[in-house]
């Protein structure tokens, strides 16, 4: 499931979606799922690097995933490259918990007026 999050965060007031170069069927798994989470990498350079890189590249300010395995990869990532500071990892659920937190606290907006036309 890619386009779903993506349109629901895109809908958020001040949050514009930017895509890593590879992404939604051809996007890179963090690494975590197939359990790189668990093993010591010496040789190359760590999966979750490469697609920390990769995000940090777009130059958001946050980094949103769907999957708490990611969410620990980029985090660490990000900490690795000594971003953290500056850019935050958060899952969908938090980026929508601030944005509903945000909009509790600005003052109510005149309900929409619409008229009900039975049968449309």
């Amino acid at each position: 499931m890619y386009l779903a999050p993506r349109k629901v965060v895109g809908s958020l007031a001040g949050i514009e979606v930017v895509e890593m170069p590879r992404n939604g069927t051809q996007g890179l798994c963090c690494g975590a799922g197939g359990a790189r989470m668990w093993m010591e990498e010496h040789v190359g350079k760590k999966v979750n690097i490469e697609r920390t890189e990769e995000a940090l590249a777009t130059d958001a300010s946050r980094i949103a995933v769907a999957c708490p395995f990611c969410y620990v990869m980029m985090d660490d990532g990000v900490k690795e490259k000594k971003r953290d500071e500056e850019v935050k990892v958060q899952d969908v659920a938090e980026v929508l918990w601030e944005a509903i937190e945000t909009s509790a606290e600005r003052p109510p907006r005149e309900p929409a007026t619409a008229e009900f036309k039975p049968g449309l």
